[in-house]
């Protein structure tokens, strides 16, 4: 298991592998051949990034059962967009928008791609992922299907902010048995295991590359459990997920 994460410090961006509080950073391609630079930092001085710089971002509606409520299991992945500007940081702030009533929380399993993937089999689609991080799928739920719906999810689901993604990009797990939880100012508030997706990671990977070519460092967020709740000005959210660590956000 490897642990990857994008940092900020004083001499800019890069890479890097986490080592319990050490940052090795790494030269090279990320998603290809990369090495040690022989550069390290301590984690407590320097400032964690989205962990890859996706060209796309997807997401998964409906892909647990218990998000379904008294709606049918759809018979594929429900695939949306999500646009790249709503990527934020760890620790950076879930902004409320202008105009927003009522914005949640949805803790997920985020998939990163390694390699161009196309007309993939569940087999091919799986050798594809590079790793899995933690993400929240920040929506606002009357944009989505409330009184002021949108004919498009363009802003429900795509404002600034609206796409945590961290803290690190995990290899080496078993992405179908991995625990989600997620805390909203220390509460749990959603609790279940991958294993309950209802497409997993490798038929999702394979079901959109039937259309769309995937390409290294884009990301698919795998869907939400349960049920969530609205979000105001002063929350923290933590999504962790097992093996991979805590996304934490506050809320402004």
């Amino acid at each position: 298991m490897t642990q990857y994460i994008r940092f900020h410090s004083p001499a800019g961006a890069g890479y890097g592998i986490l080592e319990g509080d050490t940052v090795r950073a790494i030269s090279g391609d990320l998603f290809g051949r990369h090495s040690p630079s022989g550069v390290t930092h301590r984690l407590s001085d320097v400032r964690l990034l989205c962990p890859a710089i996706p060209g796309k971002i997807l997401a998964v509606g409906l892909n647990y059962k218990s998000h379904l409520g008294g709606r049918p299991q759809p018979p594929h992945p429900e695939m949306f967009y999500k646009p790249v500007s709503a990527l934020q940081d760890p620790e950076g702030p879930i902004v409320i928008p202008r105009d927003a009533t009522d914005v949640h929380y949805e803790g997920e399993l985020v998939v990163v791609i390694g390699k161009p993937v196309k007309n993939a089999t569940p087999e091919e689609a799986r050798e594809a992922i590079f790793g899995v991080t933690c993400g929240n799928d920040v929506s606002d739920r009357n944009w989505q299907h409330g009184a002021g719906k949108d004919l498009q999810w363009w802003r429900a689901k795509g404002c600034d902010t609206f796409a945590p993604l961290g803290p690190a990009i995990v290899t080496g797990l078993d992405y179908g048995h991995l625990l989600l939880q997620t805390r909203l100012n220390g509460e749990v508030v959603q609790k279940q295991s991958t294993a309950d997706l209802v497409f997993d990671c490798a038929a999702i990977v394979s079901w959109v590359s039937g259309w769309v070519t995937l390409f290294p460092g884009d990301v698919i967020y795998t869907g939400t459990p349960g049920s969530t709740r609205r979000l105001s000005p002063g929350n923290v959210v933590e999504v962790e997920i097992e093996g991979i660590g805590v996304l934490r956000n506050p809320v402004v």
